[in-house]
């Protein structure tokens, strides 16, 4: 099977956890062929297996240059296919008609009109090599303009001023990119078999139109919920609210289209779940499948009961506010005054985004604070209460060595998808404490001890039951040992997309490409491999052929 694997940013470029998952994907179902499309590739690309090629990438501009690599077909940018040819009047009067269908849809909450915008500039957009720059032209802020207007628009896209219209056709261009792409042709998209998409948005778009020109079968895979994280991003926070409400209008309807379309969606938690279903996705087409995670790693921790120092806290993630160390910095004094030998490790994975670090000064600000006689003049390892470390640092070499350290790992956030350090941690053997948040409560299963969040009283309360008794930090490990080795492996991963590859297979109408050969051409036996796998008998004397 010819598998399309449309990536954003990602795989076979990024070295994040979306990568590491693609890659243990393609080379865990080594019996199918991936053909990677990347939209916002940059870089070297990883090494790839056999059994994967990248066939298309999208750089950020047109400076973006091929690296040398075996499995690596083509680069391309947006833009310069857009520019080969300017539209004439017939044309500039089809993409009028359909910008101002994809934006009646979206100030009028009409989910149809939006939809057949949407097609009708793709096709636009195929038939003349892209659009060229008609997202940001005059004729497509008049037509948002009079879709504004229109009777019927919702309250906030009615209020939209000028520097609203421009805005956001200038968000729309960056949005509907993927229509420009030279992708939907037989020998790219065409010949995919399936086309999987590791997000939904944007990234699924260019599946969206492989199942509108081709009839290509749609599996969308969301490890969180892309909608959710656009309503949760600060980027947009000086934002006027009738460009936020047109924005979240166009974000949402180019989510219920792709999980209308999709033949099958795979949420990671029941949590992606829900806001699919919010959405409008059908719970019929949704197979819940958690992501696989490298259990071996952490096999030597996980069977060592005796390793940790028993009155040590754990916390490891990106430091930011979503977080909320400030919470467990105030519960840990609650502990420390109950129990004066506790410690607490906070282990940052680093970040190397602008202003990560004014969250992280902070954290360091309260935590001298909160304990002024232990931290003054106090410099030497072990001697201060609260310690604050880097990943891959001396003191906290690898995330094996850093939930070794410690009897129970806590996990204080107020917002949440599904947090990978609390599998890593159940992977160790180590109790956990964690708020009620994301897809927490599914993990952790009654493993582990959940508190609401915002309520450090709570937390301290929880890690201080854990580390009082022994036993039940044992107990409780071991169980979460258990199950995370039943639920979050590669292992149960692979095997679960191995069955839905199959039976999306089985439902698609069967296509002849060209090129394909004829059926039955050659016998099974010529595939099975051995001496006499490429000779053929001669019909007349019964001996084979050279």
């Amino acid at each position: 099977m010819r598998i399309g694997l449309l990536t954003e940013g990602g795989y076979p470029y990024a070295t994040g956890e979306s990568g590491r998952w693609c890659e243990r994907l393609v080379r865990g179902l080594g019996q199918h062929q991936f053909d990677l499309y990347s939209l916002g590739g940059s870089g070297t690309p990883t090494p790839l297996p056999p059994n994967t090629r990248v066939v298309r990438t999208v750089g950020r501009g047109a400076s973006d240059a091929a690296p040398a690599h075996g499995n690596l077909l083509e680069r391309t940018a947006f833009g310069p296919r857009a520019a080969r040819r300017a539209y004439g009047r017939r044309d500039r009067h089809r993409f009028t008609e359909a910008f101002h269908r994809l934006t009646a849809g979206l100030c009028a909450e009409d989910h149809d009109a939006f939809a057949t915008g949407l097609y009708a500039l793709a096709e636009l957009a195929r038939e003349r090599g892209g659009l060229p720059g008609a997202l940001r032209s005059d004729d497509a802020v008049r037509a948002l303009e009079a879709a504004c207007r229109a009777a019927g628009a919702s309250r906030g896209a009615a209020a939209a001023g000028l520097p609203d219209h421009l805005a956001f056709v200038e968000h729309v261009e960056r949005a509907l990119r993927p229509l420009s792409l030279d992708w939907y042709e037989e020998e790219a998209l065409g010949a995919a078999d399936l086309c999987h998409a590791t997000a939904g948005g944007t990234t699924a778009l260019p599946g969206l139109l492989a199942k509108r020109f081709f009839g290509t079968p749609l599996l969308v895979t969301e490890y969180g919920a892309p909608l959710r994280s656009h309503y949760l991003s600060t980027a947009g926070a000086d934002r006027s609210a009738p460009l936020r409400a047109l924005l979240a209008a166009l974000h949402g309807r180019l989510a219920a289209e792709v999980y209308g379309q999709a033949a099958l969606l795979t949420p990671g938690n029941a949590h992606t779940r829900r806001w699919q279903e919010k959405c409008g996705a059908d719970r019929a087409r949704i197979r819940t499948v958690h992501p696989g995670m490298a259990a071996d790693r952490f096999a030597e921790v996980g069977e060592d009961e005796e390793s940790g120092d028993p009155a040590t806290l754990v916390w490891v993630g990106r430091v930011e506010p979503a977080k909320d160390l400030i919470a467990l910095l105030h519960a840990f004094a609650e502990i420390r005054s109950r129990q004066p030998d506790a410690r607490l490790r906070i282990v940052a994975v680093p970040v190397r985004e602008p202003g990560a670090g004014a969250y992280l000064t902070h954290c360091r600000g309260l935590a001298a604070q909160l304990f002024p006689d232990e931290a003054a003049g106090a410099h030497a390892v072990g001697e201060n209460p609260v310690t604050f470390e880097e990943l891959g640092g001396p003191e906290a070499p690898t995330l094996e060595d850093t939930y070794a350290s410690g009897a129970v790992v806590v996990l204080s956030s107020v917002v949440e998808g599904f947090p990978a350090t609390l599998v890593e941690a159940m992977f160790c053997a180590r109790a956990t404490v964690s708020t009620d948040v994301g897809a927490v409560v599914e993990i952790i299963g009654g493993t582990g001890l959940v508190v609401p969040p915002r309520n450090p009283r709570a937390l301290a309360d929880a890690c201080l039951a854990l580390l009082r008794d022994p036993e039940r930090r044992y107990r409780l490990g071991a169980a979460a040992r258990a199950r995370a080795l039943e639920l979050f492996t590669v292992e149960q991963n692979l095997a679960a997309f191995r069955g839905i590859y199959l039976e999306l297979l089985s439902h698609a109408p069967v296509r002849h490409r060209p090129g394909d050969g004829v059926p039955f051409a050659h016998p099974a036996e010529a595939h099975v491999r051995g001496s006499w796998a490429n000779q053929t008998v001669n019909a007349g004397t019964g001996a084979p052929d050279a």
